[in-house]
C-alpha cells in the first residue's frame, strides 16, 4: 500500500472535489473509526487507530503536519490490519479520482484601444514582466 499523499488529505480534508471529496472524507473518516484489529501483539497497542490523527486534522484542514501524521497513522495501522488494509485501498483507488481542481468560469473584457500589455490567464505563480523593444528604425 502507497502512503496516502498528504496533499490528497489536505484537499479532502479541506472540502476539495465538491460533493465527491466530501464523500470521499467521509468514507476515510467512517473507516478510521471502525475497530482496529491490531495483530495480537500487545506492543501493537501503541500504535494509533489513526481517530486522533483525524480528528486533529479535520480541526485545521490546512495543516500539512496534521495531514502528515495522519498519513503515517494510516500507512502504519495497514501495516498491521490486514482487513484495514484492504478497506484503505480500495478507498484511496476511489479518492484518487476525486477532482481536486476547481475549475472556475474566468470571463475577462479587454477595452479601450491604447495597446496596453494583456495577459489572460488561469493560476499564474511566479513573477510577470513586460519587456518591450524599441521599434525598428528605418
Amino acid at each position: 500500500m502507497d502512503p496516502v499523499s498528504v496533499g490528497l488529505l489536505v484537499a479532502l480534508a479541506g472540502g476539495a472535489g465538491g460533493e465527491m471529496g466530501k464523500s470521499a472524507w467521509s468514507g476515510l473518516s467512517a473507516l478510521v473509526r471502525k475497530p482496529f484489529h491490531r495483530g495480537g501483539n500487545s506492543a501493537d497497542d501503541q500504535f494509533s487507530s489513526g481517530e486522533n490523527e483525524l480528528a486533529l486534522l479535520n480541526q485545521a484542514p490546512d495543516d500539512t503536519a496534521r495531514a502528515q501524521a495522519l498519513s503515517t497513522a494510516l500507512a502504519v495501522r495497514s501495516a498491521l490490519d490486514s482487513e484495514f488494509r484492504a478497506e484503505l485501498n480500495a478507498w484511496h483507488a476511489e479518492a484518487q479520482q476525486v477532482p481536486l481542481i476547481q475549475i472556475r468560469d474566468v470571463h475577462n473584457t479587454v477595452s479601450g484601444g491604447n495597446n496596453d500589455f494583456v495577459i489572460q490567464a488561469g493560476n499564474i505563480q511566479g513573477n510577470v514582466s513586460k519587456t518591450t523593444l524599441a521599434p525598428p528604425t528605418n
